[in-house]
Order: C-alpha cells, then sequence, then structure tokens
C-alpha cells in the first residue's frame, strides 16, 4: 500500500534510487550474516573433529571428542542466538533516499476558438441492447428417468411362461 501512495502523491511517477556513495552493511544483515556463518562453520568442522576422534589414538580421542562436542555447542547454539540478537538489538539500514524522476508532460495544442463553445456530452447510443431473458424452466415438471435397476428388477421378477 505504500508503493501506491507514493504514486498517488508523485503523479503516478516511481521514484529514482540514486546511491549515496559506497554502500555499507547495516549492523543487523552483518550480525545475520554472521550467525549464519557461524552455523555453516559448525556444520563442517562438528563432523571433521568427529570423524578425528574416531582415528585417533589413546588420549587424543577424548581430545577431539571433547573440541567436537564444544565446537557443536558453540556453533549451533551460538549461530542461532548472534542472529537473534543482531535481528532484535541491532540498528537496521537507513531508510534509502530517492529523487523523483522528472514528470512527462505532453505539449499542449492550442486550437484558435471557432464560433460558440461547443457542449460536452456523451454521444447517442448506438448499441443495440438485447432482448429479454426466456423464462426459467419448471423444473418440477420435468420427468424423472426410470431406474435402471427398477427395470431389470422388474424383468427378472416376471415369471417364465411354460411352454411344454
Amino acid at each position: 500500500m505504500e508503493g501506491v501512495m507514493h504514486l498517488l502523491a508523485h503523479g503516478g511517477m516511481l521514484p529514482q534510487y540514486q546511491p549515496q556513495g559506497e554502500k555499507t552493511i547495516s549492523p543487523r544483515r552483518k550480525g545475520v550474516k554472521q550467525g549464519a556463518l557461524l552455523m555453516l562453520i559448525g556444520a563442517i568442522l562438528v563432523p571433521i573433529l568427529g570423524v578425528m576422534s574416531g582415528f585417533a589414538p589413546g588420549r587424543l580421542e577424548n581430545v577431539f571428542a571433547f573440541f567436537a562436542a564444544l565446537s557443536a555447542i558453540i556453533c549451533f547454539v551460538g549461530g542461532p542466538l548472534r542472529m537473534l540478537f543482531a535481528a532484535i538489538f541491532e540498528e537496521a539500514a537507513a531508510p534509502s533516499r530517492f529523487v523523483p524522476m522528472s514528470g512527462y508532460a505532453p505539449p499542449t495544442i492550442s486550437v484558435p476558438p471557432v464560433g460558440p463553445a461547443r457542449i460536452t456530452a456523451l454521444p447517442p447510443q448506438s448499441v443495440n441492447t438485447a432482448g429479454p431473458w426466456s423464462a426459467r424452466p419448471h423444473t418440477a415438471e420435468i420427468v424423472q428417468p426410470h431406474s435402471v435397476t427398477d427395470s431389470t428388477t422388474r424383468l427378472l421378477e416376471k415369471p417364465e411362461p411354460e411352454g411344454d
């Protein structure tokens, strides 16, 4: 609805956006990107550490398992929390400013006045109107067709003539 209000306010002209020098990413968008990147890093790092834990000998196995669990917690809990924090508390991008395009006005054609001023009116009607509609049928008068099963049952119930 905001776009419609803008079009009506500016005579039907769309805005022409002009960039103000260098575009910077808003802190909110940057925070959401950081949270998503943290989750993607976790999706790669946790399986790698888990595989390394499976192939490591002795106490080194426990170290890799610990770091796999730690990175899973940090990445898969910290990533969504970072995105949530950015979406709620960080500053959004500044609204983009626009400069409306110059409107096009067709050239005016001046016609010299000839005689008395014309009275503007609609032209006479030249369309033939449709004829009256036919009356709707009375559906109660339409005879319902006989049932096929009733007819077949009657034929089967008839006694067969004995001609011996």
